[in-house]
């Protein structure tokens, strides 16, 4: 009886860590393509890759996994640039990639004059 509430205890982490890297994993294709976008640069083969993972504490002291994520860009179509990321409990806490071209227009509140 005792092997098998263990097993299940197992069985629901291992759950857990494989749907937080699926959550993960398509945040961060979803924050490279939005920077290569803005950037005016091409997302390549259109995917993010995972790098690894560590173990970390977050600002209140609990143990997280940091989620490591890699994805390439271009300028031109000829050349590769390599970007990376990295995720830790559903927020971006790293990044390196394309750098925004043109600058961001934030239209002005009229109640805020």
């Amino acid at each position: 009886m005792l092997q098998i509430i263990l097993l299940m205890i197992a069985g629901a982490g291992l759950v857990s860590f494989w749907n937080g890297n699926r959550a993960a994993a398509e945040y961060a294709y979803t924050l490279g393509r939005r920077a290569c976008s803005a950037a005016g640069v091409q997302f390549l083969d259109d995917s993010v890759h995972a790098n690894g993972y560590a173990l970390r504490r977050d600002d209140r002291g609990r143990l997280g996994f940091d989620r490591k994520f890699r994805f390439e860009f271009s300028s031109n179509g000829a050349d590769r640039h390599a970007g990376a990321l990295i995720v830790r409990d559903g927020k971006l806490v790293f990044f390196q990639g394309p750098e925004r071209i043109a600058p961001v227009v934030v239209p002005l509140r009229r109640d805020s004059i």
